[in-house]
């Protein structure tokens, strides 16, 4: 779901993520929907990077909502909310993947394939394409795919990359070109426009995850 078609509409889709993070602070609980619908389908992306499991990492990115939620007065602005928030939901992924001992492992089996919620209008031959590039991606080594999801399908920047994930810059761009080498030989063909389209977060869904965090915050206080 485009970040742009997330937010709703009239001024407060143009407000700062820090002057958003302030008034939910200050009390405005409902205005925390905002912050989950600019960045619902960039963190659901990441937590199934590690995960590799939809009904999971839509579970550990409304876990981790949760806590970014009851810790938001601890964000101090040294980093940007998007890197901030992606750190949670890459801890909370990586909990739960350790819980599960699946800790830098690389299964074979590989989980189906999300479908596609844009319509007819895709064609059999793209459909199949984009189900391949999901499961070429979803058989890279740990570390390979979540710097992927972060640059090459969240087409997130090196700096802002090594920022989410907490690694250098250097690494960022090693780990990248790895991947997309081990894609290619893969899919023995050119990444192509496709790879924006995997991994869909329709409206379905979230609007089904926003009500879902919704629904937990009025029991939690911002400030504890």
């Amino acid at each position: 779901m485009d970040a742009a078609a997330q937010r709703p509409g009239g001024e407060a889709g143009e407000i700062a993520d820090e002057a958003v993070a302030a008034r939910v602070i200050a009390g405005d609980v409902a205005l925390f929907e905002l912050i989950m619908r600019r960045y619902n389908r960039r963190l659901y992306r990441v937590a199934r990077a590690i995960l590799r499991d939809d009904a999971e990492a839509e579970d550990a990115l409304q876990e981790a909502y949760v806590q970014a939620y009851t810790h938001l007065h601890q964000f101090a602005g040294r980093a940007r909310l998007s890197s901030w928030l992606t750190r949670i939901v890459v801890n909370e992924a990586l909990r739960r993947r350790q819980q599960r001992g699946r800790a830098k492992e690389v299964l074979h089996d590989m989980p189906p394939t999300t479908r596609s919620t844009r319509g007819p209008e895709h064609d059999a031959i793209r459909a199949e394409l984009r189900g391949a590039l999901e499961q070429a991606v979803d058989a890279l080594p740990d570390a390979f795919r979540s710097t992927f999801t972060l640059r090459a399908i969240e087409e997130l920047s090196t700096a802002e990359t090594a920022e989410c994930l907490g690694i250098a810059e250097d690494t960022v761009k090693t780990r990248l070109h790895r991947a997309r080498a081990l894609l290619r030989r893969s899919l023995q063909s050119q990444l192509g426009e496709a790879v924006t389209e995997i991994f869909p977060f329709g409206f379905a869904r979230c609007d089904r995850l926003v009500a879902a965090v919704m629904a937990r915050l009025p029991a939690r206080a911002a400030t504890n």
